[in-house]
């Protein structure tokens, strides 16, 4: 028992298998040879140690089908062609590179629209085309495969013509000498035909190159969905740049107003060079803040450009200003439910599966026989001259035909046909796994992008209030700073207040309405109602007396706004 435990102890030092602790290197290498052992093949019954919680789940082959199709009619089509007023801006050639730099220098902002944006990114953008090359290049290799139906026929010369001069010379016992020449003109051709009566790889190959097509289109619609994601988020994040541009212009004024404002009370003896100091300080923070926001926001232009593929004097901005774009109405097991039945990553892991399963038959069927039947015409064609002291000729024809048929039968292989079999029923066992670990992946990214939806609500309608109240007060301490009842650092950090609630303001929407793209691209749903044009008040409600610290209810982000700036 003490030898068995030692042996055990080892194992997670030395690295080794457990078959191979226990049953020693030569058992355990039977037991991996062995088809019976290791994990269950494809196709085999669930282990009965599964929940009833498991069992009463319906399976997806059984929904979505072993080997699924997709429907065109479920799926959005990407545009083709510019919308109107867009015609000026398609893609440059895929091969252009510019050599000067007036061919990169920026001549023209074009404000756009978000649907302008996703009209743009699938008519231009790069990578979906080379997707959509892909479609068809799975296309042709399953044309390919099919043509294993088809009888081939081959065209074979073997002298088209061929030319051969020979000169031999004899010594005759009579003392003479004799020279024969000979020059020959030839021609074969061969015409074959054969065709596969049992092949038994063919029927697991097409299978297999359907399936790929198949995939091959699953993967260019993921691709057109988060095309579309990409370019929303760029768009949002786009205008959250030029809402910080905004405030840190409108800070920078605000900084300049109290840093004169100082400077006159200087001068006027009733304010001391402090209050001068930190109203030059605060500028210079608001100066850093406009200077970050101005090269993020180019930097947001020029990445927003890229993905849609914008000819290289042209710079995209956003037409529209940041809001609110709805409510999402579906609950969060609704979408749950509907990510499950709309995302085809889980169709493409099915596919997977039949793939390895449609390869693994084709390995197999390496050691099955195969019967061809084929039907040949041959024809030879010789022309030549023969000289004795006088000129003959002679010339041939001959015409062969055969009939017959082909068999081969791979008797043994070493086993390599049932090794690489085995391989492919344990690769679409891996699929089977990964299909467990995507579910509960599209789960996981349903539940955080519902939660940080609630989250982002909940700041929406914090961060205005926020907004308001400091507004309200910055107002209040220039008022005091002008009676000299306060100082400049009072009306400073109220500014300052002012400028990062209204940065926390913009980000939260920015994050809202990314959320509620990503929960649109994850579940399919549309399901969003959109928010009516409406400001907030900009009076501040009056604080209670008593502030409980308790959970509040939650609001629609359409009813948290913030008039602008007057």
């Amino acid at each position: 028992m003490s030898r068995l435990a030692s042996r055990l102890a080892l194992l997670g030092v030395l690295g080794l298998p457990l078959t191979t602790v226990l049953l020693g290197p030569a058992a355990a290498l039977a037991q991996e040879e062995s088809p019976e052992s290791g994990l269950p093949e494809a196709g085999e019954a669930e282990p009965p140690e599964a929940t009833a919680a498991t069992e009463a789940l319906p399976l997806a082959p059984d929904i979505k089908g072993e080997r699924p199709r997709l429907n065109p009619a479920l799926v959005t089509p990407a545009a083709t062609q510019l919308q109107p007023g867009l015609e000026d801006l398609p893609a440059p050639d895929s091969l252009a590179l510019p050599t000067r730099p007036e061919q990169v220098v920026i001549e023209e902002l074009r404000p756009l629209t978000l649907i302008q944006v996703e009209n743009l990114a699938e008519v231009n953008n790069p990578s979906l085309k080379a997707i959509a090359s892909q479609v068809d290049q799975a296309q042709s290799a399953l044309r390919a495969e099919i043509a294993l139906w088809y009888p081939s026929i081959d065209l074979n010369a073997n002298a088209l013509p061929s030319f051969s001069y020979s000169r031999q010379r004899n010594s005759l016992s009579t003392g003479d000498r004799e020279t024969r020449t000979q020059d020959r003109w030839a021609a074969g051709l061969a015409i074959t035909a054969q065709w596969a009566l049992i092949n038994p790889q063919r029927t697991p190959s097409i299978a297999a190159a359907r399936d790929e097509f198949e995939r091959a289109k699953y993967q260019y619609v993921i691709a057109l969905r988060d095309l579309r994601l990409q370019a929303a988020q760029l768009y949002f994040t786009l205008q959250q740049r030029d809402d910080q541009v905004r405030i840190g212009q409108q800070s920078v004024r605000a900084s300049l107003v109290s840093l004169r404002d100082s400077r006159a009370r200087f001068q006027a003896g009733v304010a001391t060079k402090l209050e001068v100091l930190e109203a030059e300080t605060q500028l210079a923070r608001d100066q850093q803040l406009l200077t970050t926001a101005l090269a993020e926001q180019s930097i947001s232009r020029r990445r927003l450009a890229a993905l849609l593929d914008l000819p290289q004097n042209v710079t995209a901005t956003a037409a529209d200003p940041s809001r609110v774009l709805g409510v999402w109405q579906p609950s969060i097991q609704e979408s749950i439910v509907a990510a499950y039945a709309f995302r085809e990553e889980l169709d493409q892991i099915l596919l997977d599966i039949s793939i390895s399963n449609s390869n693994a038959n084709a390995a197999q069927a390496a050691s099955q026989p195969f019967l061809n039947v084929f039907a040949e015409l041959g024809s030879d064609f010789v022309n030549g001259g023969q000289d004795l002291g006088d000129i003959t000729v002679d010339s041939s024809r001959s015409f062969d035909t055969r009939v017959g048929l082909n068999f081969s039968w791979s008797l043994f292989d070493g086993g390599a046909s049932a090794a690489r079999a085995r391989q492919g029923r344990q690769r679409a066992q891996q699929n089977r796994f990964e299909f467990a670990d995507r579910r509960d992946s599209i789960r996981e990214e349903v539940e955080e992008s519902f939660y940080n939806l609630d989250k982002n609500n909940r700041n929406i309608t914090t961060t205005a209030r926020e907004v308001i109240s400091a507004r309200e007060s910055l107002r209040l301490a220039r008022l005091r700073f002008q009676a000299g009842v306060t100082t400049q650092r009072e009306v400073v950090d109220t500014q300052r207040d002012l400028t990062q609630a209204e940065v926390r303001y913009a980000e939260a929407i920015t994050e809202y309405n990314v959320n509620l793209a990503e929960l649109r691209r994850r579940t399919g749903l549309d399901q969003i109602t959109t928010c009516p044009a409406r400001s907030l008040s900009p009076i501040k409600p009056e604080p209670a007396a008593d502030i409980p610290v308790e959970p509040t209810p939650l609001l629609p982000a359409c009813q948290a706004a913030v008039p602008g700036p007057a």
